[in-house]
This record gives C-alpha cells, structure tokens and sequence, in this order.
C-alpha cells in the first residue's frame, strides 16, 4: 500500500512539500480547515454560533477543488503530516483508502470521547465508512441518499405513473411507453465517461467494486445484474447520451430526459440551474431488482478529518463534535443541497413539508427514509483504479463490443494488475 501511495504521489504532485500552515504562532486559538465549494458559507455559520460560547475561537476556511484537496493531503501525508492543517474534508469513497493506508495520521475519535451515544445519532454505513477496528475516525457530515428524479409533465402525458415503478424491469416498461407516447428519452447516461448508475445498482444489492475482504467483485452477479439494466435501457433506445456534468443536467432542466437516478444533492442542481420547471418534478426510490426488494442506496457524501498533526487536535475535535451534532447546521446544509447524516433531525418541519419545487412533496422526507437501509460497502484506497476499470467495462458491454461477462472479466484482470 506504501508503494501504491508513493506511485500516485508522484504522479499528482508538482515540486516541493508544502509549506505549513499559517497563522497558528499569531493565534494559539486559530484552526485551519481545507474543504470546498458550498462547505464554505456552512462553516462560516457554525463558526460564528460556535464562537458565542468561545470569542477567542478563530477557523481559517481554505477553500480549493477536491482534486487539490486530495493532491495536499496525499502530500501531507507522505511526509509525515508537514503542511497539513487541522480539519479536512474527505468524500465518502475516499475515506477509506486513506484511513487504511494512514491510519495514525488521523485523530482518533472514539478514543477522544465520541462515544456509542453520538455514533448512533449517525447512519450506519456512514459509520463503518469512518472507522477501522472498531474506532470512528471521522465526522459523519452529508450523504447521498438516492431517489428517481422524474418530470411529472413527461409522465402525465404519457400516461404513466411513477409510483408504479417498483422494480427496474418496471422501470424499462415505463420507458418504452414514455417514449412511444412522447418521444423523450427514459434517462440520460454518458456511458463511456461514469457510472453513477451502476455504482448505486452495486450498493443496493449489499455490494460494490470490492467484497467484504476488499477483494475486486467486478465479475459478481450483482454486477452483472446492474449491467444487464444498462444494456437493455441502451437496446431499447431509451438512453440520451450525455457527456459530461452540464449535458446531464442540461437534458434534465429542458425536460429531454423522464427519469434521472441519482444522489438527494441533485436536488439542488435542478433547483437552481432549472427554475422554470418548478413544480414538475418528483421523487420515489430507486426501483428494486426484484419484487419487495431493497431501493435504499447511496452516491456522494463526505466527512470531516482532523489531523493528528494538529498542534488544536482537542479544540478542532471540540467544534466538529459542535459542528456535525448541531441541528442548525445541518438543515443551514441543506440550502446548498448537502443532505445530513444527522438522523436526529429527520423529523424537522424541513424534512415533513411540502417542497414547492417539487409540487409540494416531501422530498426529504422520502430520501430520509431510506437511510437506515443503506447497505454498508468497501470502497477501499483502490476506489479510482475500480472506477476507471468498471467505466470501459461499461462502455464495451453496452457498446457491443464484448459480452457482459466478458468485458467485466477482462476489468477485473486489469484492476488486479493495477492494485499490485
């Protein structure tokens, strides 16, 4: 694993070390946090509801792309944790991977006092995501709860109703009707570039890339299953293909798609990059792959580390023990379109109400619902090399060019070689 980690460092950094952080010898009281986009004006609140009960506290908020954070971090971390600052925000399918791989560069929480009590204000596979032998590691903060977005427009006229998709052949007969009565496309994928889809088809059947002794899976029937849907949603022309973050949304928000898969956070996309729309979208569970099967998964999420390095690691652990408990910031999260892991706030008015956007269901509520049933999964410090393994996979076998079996076998070879 040492080797691997050397191998992506040299690859991912320029020149140098990083320099420390600064500030600290002007402020003993001053905590530095490395996180990104709609993180930012979280952090900035809870700073200032924090700092009532300590003036003397003072949090940098360094904000950069989650390529850089990582970049840093692996540096960082290299080299024995100089440069790092206190507080990091990890993604969910990268956790792993560095706890394993630097399992003492992290504070440990549980011996720090966050005890079976909080734990159980979380999920529980965002626990087992942060903790290795028994011991949390991180703070829970968002999840990725997944629903089927859909345009109730598109469905009304073609006569189909949503709520009746309850397994994903539903799904492919819903499809071939909207399509027929409307001409629109079921579901927009970009099959040669990323495979959300799959990813959260993997995670509610109980599995993923890896299995439970992080050994690759890419060839389990699970997998094949989850490609089968995707092969016979391409063969029935119901996919739009779209390449790339803004043709995805782009089909969603002009109404070319019926359908979009995905994590709660979508909400907030189409929210702002598709007001227009309001009032012609809804949300159910993902279809299951068999009658009364399971619909609860999970894509996107992160979590918030603190750094063993850290000259503050008692004060950093003070305000994130605040910060990830404390309802407020939790549903002040949500106006950026992170949804909590705090489940002790699931039965707030933000979750119970009506979202106008959404012509007055109670979207939340519905993503909410399904977070105890999320299976736990193995992402595992291999996580990228899977991903890009599982995507040309995906692209031959619905492409044509191999089997289904074929093209994953031939995955899992090449994912073996990379992971030596």
């Amino acid at each position: 694993m040492e080797k691997k980690w050397s191998v992506f460092l040299c690859l991912i950094m320029g020149i140098g070390l990083l320099a420390g952080c600064s500030g600290k010898a002007d402020n003993p009281n001053k905590l530095t946090a490395w996180v990104w986009n709609v993180n930012v004006p979280v952090l900035e609140a809870a700073e200032k509801r924090y700092q009532k009960n300590h003036p003397e506290f003072d949090l940098e908020i360094v904000e950069m792309g989650t390529s850089d954070v990582y970049q840093k971090l692996t540096t960082g971390l290299l080299a024995g944790g100089q440069g790092l600052p206190d507080i990091v925000l990890v993604e969910d399918d990268r956790i792993q991977g560095y706890i394993d791989s630097f399992p003492d560069a992290f504070l440990n929480l549980s011996k720090q006092g966050f005890d079976k009590k909080k734990e159980s204000m979380f999920p529980q596979f965002k626990r087992d995501l942060v903790s290795k032998d028994g011991d949390m590691y991180a703070f829970p903060f968002d999840a990725g709860p997944t629903g089927v977005f859909y345009r109730k427009d598109i469905f009304e006229k073609a006569g189909v109703n949503a709520e009746d998709m309850k397994t994903w052949d539903d799904f492919i007969e819903a499809g071939k009707t909207i399509k027929e009565k409307t001409g629109k496309d079921m579901i927009g994928l970009d099959l040669n570039g990323d495979d959300g889809l799959y990813r959260m088809m993997l995670n509610q059947q109980g599995t993923f890339y890896f299995d439970e002794n992080e050994k690759p899976n890419l060839t389990s029937k699970e997998s094949v299953k989850a490609m089968e849907v995707h092969k016979q949603l391409k063969e029935a022309d119901l996919v739009k293909n779209t390449v790339g973050w803004d043709a995805w949304i782009s089909s969603m928000v002009q109404g070319d798609v019926a359908t979009a898969p995905s994590g709660a956070w979508l909400a907030g996309s189409i929210t702002q990059q598709g007001k227009d729309s309001a009032g012609n979208w809804g949300v159910i569970p993902l279809p299951a792959f068999e009658e009364g099967g399971n619909r609860a998964s999970n894509l996107g999420g992160s979590n918030y580390t603190i750094m063993k390095s850290s000259e503050n690691a008692e004060m950093a652990y003070d305000f994130l023990e605040y910060f990830s408990t404390d309802e407020q910031t939790q549903i002040e999260a949500m106006n950026g379109g992170l949804f909590p892991s705090l489940t002790t706030i699931y039965d707030e008015e933000v979750f119970t109400n009506g979202v106008d956007f959404f012509g007055g269901q109670a979207v939340w509520k519905t993503l909410a619902d399904q977070m105890t049933d999320i299976p736990s999964v193995n992402y595992t410090g291999d996580f990228p090399y899977a991903k890009d393994e599982a995507v040309k996979a995906q692209s031959q076998a619905t492409g044509g060019k191999l089997s289904i079996q074929e093209a994953f076998k031939a995955a899992q070879k090449r994912l073996k070689n990379r992971m030596l």
